[in-house]
């Protein structure tokens, strides 16, 4: 009973040590595996995707997703170097993409590999709607929401094994649980996070928005376009393990003072 007790102090302490804070809302989180890996694994598999496209031949599209990105990347820096997190984004190689596609839907991998598919675009309407989509998908990557989920893969799979040694000596089970995380092997190119997840990611995007100069009002009037789809048998992926309607809502409208704080119009 002794050894029991002991062993499950050591993976307490040694869980303890694999922590992070997601930036924004201070939350902590499970952190086994390096950036560094992740990014790897995110940049090769988001090339894939890239280059089986199509990529849309709509200049004036394609050059809007990568303005309101590059806006949205910007303050993202802003933030981290206000926190004295900057260091965070190292290995960051970001990407902004539009790919010709039917499915309503957008992501962003770890490592700031953004894709768009074209057919969100009537309902984000026009540069403010985007925003709101891009805020919301680069807060995954910031909060390291697929980091987090590989952990937490690797803890189910492998137990408290030499997680370097799982990654490294057997990269073909890495591999499947890094698909597993950030949903790289679905149609979609995202399988869904958690409601946990997509709330904290609308809340971190909201900040982010804002503070690219996009008024987060607008974040509500986008997510009731949305709403409006999810009328039928099945909702649109893009809202697939999101937050109920009325919560998501009520939740914006709370921590809009907090957004509002930190927009400014450019």
């Amino acid at each position: 009973m002794k050894l029991i007790n002991a062993f499950g102090l050591l993976i307490v302490l040694l869980l303890a040590q694999a922590c992070a804070t997601v930036p924004v809302t201070g939350r902590k989180q499970l952190d086994l595996v390096s950036s560094s890996e992740i990014n790897t694994m995110s940049a090769s598999q988001y090339q894939g995707v890239i280059t089986k496209g199509p990529l849309s031949k709509n200049a004036e599209q394609t050059e809007m997703i990568k303005r309101v990105g590059k806006r949205i990347q910007g303050a993202v820096e802003k933030y981290m170097a206000s926190k004295g997190w900057s260091s965070q984004l190292e290995g960051f190689n970001w990407e902004f993409n539009l790919i010709d596609d039917k499915q309503v839907n957008a992501w962003c991998m770890p490592g700031g590999k953004v894709a768009f598919y074209t057919a969100i675009l009537p309902i984000c309407k026009d540069e403010n709607g985007i925003a709101v989509v891009m805020g919301h998908e680069v807060a995954h990557a910031i909060a390291n929401h697929g980091r987090e989920r590989m952990s937490q893969g690797l803890i189910e799979q492998f137990g408290m094994t030499a997680l370097s040694t799982v990654i490294g000596q057997n990269p073909t089970a890495a591999k499947q649980i890094f698909m597993q995380a950030v949903g790289a092997g679905s149609n979609l190119g995202m399988l869904k996070f958690s409601r946990q997840h997509e709330s904290e990611a609308d809340h971190i995007g909201l900040i982010f928005m804002a503070m690219a100069g996009y008024d987060p009002n607008l974040s509500i009037e986008f997510w009731k376009r949305m709403i409006t789809m999810n009328t039928g048998q099945k909702p649109p992926e893009y809202l697939s393990d999101h937050p109920s309607d009325e919560t998501r809502i009520k939740d914006l409208q709370g921590w809009m003072p907090e957004a509002l704080g930190y927009y400014s119009k450019n």
